[in-house]
């Protein structure tokens, strides 16, 4: 992307995560313009962008709006996860390559150096490097199958949301999780491993789902 793209992609995701874009609202292009200080093309390209990482749908004749999903949709992508991530992990824990086993740990080492830090947490770090941790798992569990399924069910801008409403002791328990992960992988014990990736997704998942039933009621309620 140009710099004009980045800022505008970075901008509009930021509206979005942080609330100020709703789920489901019309985003308008000429206030896009305005909102990043950019002209029409690069607006027209992070949206495009925004679009392929889930964060907006462009339906046709209407415009582009804010992914949104039901109560519904949301326990079933969870769930979904639990299950293929936990084989990812079980996986990875019987092919899983020495220098993929070294990356997993500076991953949890830099998570961690972030969260004894005295500031507050840096929630795009997080973010980052979990992503990188979960996708080397996937490169060690070696299945196109797996990839392209997970590929079609992980909603980038749930697992942003998820981890801005993270304290810090949620994020500490999210790390504590890699690292036992990492212990399976080197115990070769797939068992394990897929234990705890299953239970790292499920406490995402009741993080997640407090602050936006909370958020729910909150609409309701005006």
């Amino acid at each position: 992307m140009s710099k004009a793209t980045e800022k505008a992609y970075s901008l509009i995701r930021e509206n979005i995560l942080n609330g100020n874009y709703a789920p489901g609202m019309h985003l308008k292009e000429g206030e896009l313009v305005t909102l990043c200080g950019v002209s029409r093309t690069p607006v027209r390209d992070a949206l495009r962008q925004l679009a392929i990482d889930r964060y907006v749908v462009t339906r046709r004749n209407q415009g582009v709006f804010v992914s949104k999903w039901s109560v519904d949709d949301i326990k079933d992508i969870f769930e979904l996860r639990s299950i293929l991530e936990s084989l990812v992990a079980e996986r990875a824990a019987t092919n899983i390559t020495a220098q993929q086993l070294e990356t997993l740990r500076t991953i949890h080492s830099t998570i961690q150096e972030m969260l004894d830090d005295s500031s507050a947490p840096n929630i795009e770090l997080f973010l980052t490097e979990n992503k990188q941790f979960h996708q080397t798992l996937m490169d060690a569990a070696q299945s196109r199958t797996l990839a392209e399924t997970l590929g079609q069910i992980v909603q980038p801008p749930l697992i942003a949301q998820t981890a801005r409403q993270y304290t810090k002791q949620e994020l500490q328990q999210s790390n504590d999780h890699h690292r036992d992960i990492v212990l399976a992988l080197e115990s070769e014990d797939s068992a394990w491993a897929g234990s705890v990736m299953k239970t790292h997704i499920i406490a995402a998942q009741r993080t997640f789902m407090k602050s936006y039933m909370a958020t729910r009621q909150s609409e309701a309620a005006e």
